[in-house]
């Protein structure tokens, strides 16, 4: 797995782990009380996530204290893969098996679906590294990927910082709009949603190009040329 997947894996990982906490949290406040159905509010009488709708999750476990105490027991068990061992062989199918177990414990259905998608990309960033870097030597010495990669793979950090300051913005940004300065709107939550999914994608996909553009430079012995201030200004491919 490249650098730039790993990091993508460790910090959106770590955000799923830490909303799931807080569903967690929500559950065990409320003690030991059996829910009403599988769908459930982590925090039903909170002001500060009634935007929010009080914070829906489901669960299979019979008592909120219980389901809150696995919820925050896995969203650890997340937090831990996350930042070190999703690099594993097969380290994305565990992240997804993990958030899995996560939404049916009780930690939100966000959390998991974020988790998921995480580890997708840990999984496709896994693949056999030499095959990968040989897929992507090929497409270099064609010249197409030295024109198109390069200016890609360079929005990645920006991809990055945009990408969390939008999913920290759904939380705990919105709620404390709604909370201490009284905004009141579901049209910016479903908009600030769609947002923060869209540029998770995005990111990850910018992610994977970049660890894919990195292996095929040291694959091919290609190097690309930048100006002092980083922009792209071509490559050059060395043939051994």
């Amino acid at each position: 797995m490249g650098p730039a997947t790993r990091t993508f894996a460790a910090v959106f990982g770590t955000l799923a782990a830490l909303a799931g906490i807080e569903h967690g949290l929500g559950e065990v406040l409320q003690g030991s009380v059996r829910p009403a159905g599988l769908v459930i509010e982590s925090w039903p009488d909170s002001a500060f996530f009634r935007i929010q709708s009080g914070e829906p999750a489901l669960t299979v476990v019979p008592d909120l204290l219980a389901a809150g105490i696995l919820s925050i027991l896995v969203s650890c068990a997340v937090l831990a893969w996350a930042v070190t061992g999703v690099q594993r062989r097969r380290g994305g199918l565990v992240l997804i098996g993990l958030s899995a177990v996560l939404l049916l414990v009780g930690g939100g259905f966000g959390p998991p679906l974020l988790g998921v998608l995480v580890g997708l990309a840990a999984e496709l960033g896994g693949a056999p590294l030499a095959a990968r870097r040989a897929r992507a030597a090929r497409r270099l010495a064609s010249g197409r990927a030295a024109a198109l990669l390069p200016p890609l793979v360079a929005l990645w950090p920006a991809a990055l910082a945009t990408c969390l300051a939008t999913w920290l913005l759904l939380l705990p940004g919105i709620p404390m709009l709604s909370y201490f300065w009284g905004v009141e709107s579901a049209a910016l939550v479903v908009a600030v949603i769609c947002m923060a999914f869209g540029l998770l994608v995005v990111t990850a996909a910018l992610g994977l190009a970049r660890d894919a553009w990195d292996g095929a430079e040291a694959a091919s012995g290609a190097r690309v040329w930048t100006d002092r201030a980083g922009t792209w200004l071509g490559a050059e491919t060395h043939k051994a």
